[in-house]
């Protein structure tokens, strides 16, 4: 028998339809620090609850930068939507810009707004400057103000642009 990759608490798990190979493969090219676990597949049972052929993937243990997450190939019944979605927090515009780039290819760029997007398998994604957190928790309510509005206006976070607005 196979061990857990953590001994994690919570996990996230993901209900993809039928794709939960393709998108953990995905999520593991993004994510530097980034390992696949176990492997469970569906009996005979699969084709009864889910529509999944005898010996298709049921779930896949994965890491993300520390992350356990679960990925269910579990048929259409369920889909993504925004009000789940997965922050990265970025030290570095080069990070944000590595991440947005890498999660949305493929995405949905109407769903791109104030740091969130949507990948191509439908998870929604807030890539955001860690020093975002600290200007909308300065005491100057000016500030953050003009730092929110700046905010609104972005889809990708640009750290040069919320800096302009704070007033670095």
């Amino acid at each position: 028998m196979t061990k857990r990759l953590s001994n994690q608490k919570i996990s996230a798990n993901l209900w993809f339809d039928k794709n939960a190979e393709a998108a953990v493969d995905f999520y593991l090219g993004v994510f530097r620090n980034a390992r696949k676990g176990r492997v469970t597949y569906y009996g005979k049972e699969g084709f009864e609850f889910h529509g999944m052929p005898e010996g298709a993937v049921l779930t896949i243990e994965f890491i993300l930068d520390g992350q356990e997450f679960i990925a269910l190939n579990g048929g259409p019944h369920f889909k993504f939507n925004e009000a789940i979605s997965f922050v990265i927090n970025c030290d570095t515009q080069e990070e944000v810009d590595y991440y947005w780039n890498k999660l949305t290819e493929g995405g949905d760029p109407k769903a791109q707004m104030c740091g969130w997007l949507k990948d191509k398998f439908g998870v929604s994604w807030q890539v955001v400057p860690t020093v975002l957190a600290d200007m909308m928790d300065d005491p100057d309510a000016a500030k953050v103000q003009q730092v929110s509005a700046a905010v609104f206006q972005m889809k990708k976070l640009d750290i040069a642009e919320l800096e302009k607005a704070f007033g670095k």
